[in-house]
């Protein structure tokens, strides 16, 4: 599976997003679309929008910091928990 987080340093609702990841130590390809330009056109051609925060899962966006964030959780974060339990 691959993910990638397209975001801008300075949105509070990226930060959200990047506080939860940091806390649950998940590994995420980013993109800041304001400092590398190709992030910016490639979140436009592939989402058909420029909005962020968004996470691509496997070429599929997500949009909206609490959506992204219950996706972590119950894809990655609940999984690894079972995996070692």
């Amino acid at each position: 599976m691959k993910l990638t987080l397209y975001y801008y340093e300075s949105c509070p609702y990226c930060r959200k997003v990047i506080r939860f990841m940091e806390k649950h130590h998940l590994a995420v390809e980013m993109k800041d679309i304001l400092i590398e330009d190709s992030a910016y056109d490639e979140l436009k051609k592939m989402g058909g929008k420029t909005q962020v925060p968004c996470l691509f899962i496997d070429e599929r966006p997500v949009y909206e910091s609490d959506d992204i964030i219950q996706w972590l959780k119950k894809n990655i974060v609940e999984k690894e928990t079972q995996n070692h339990v």
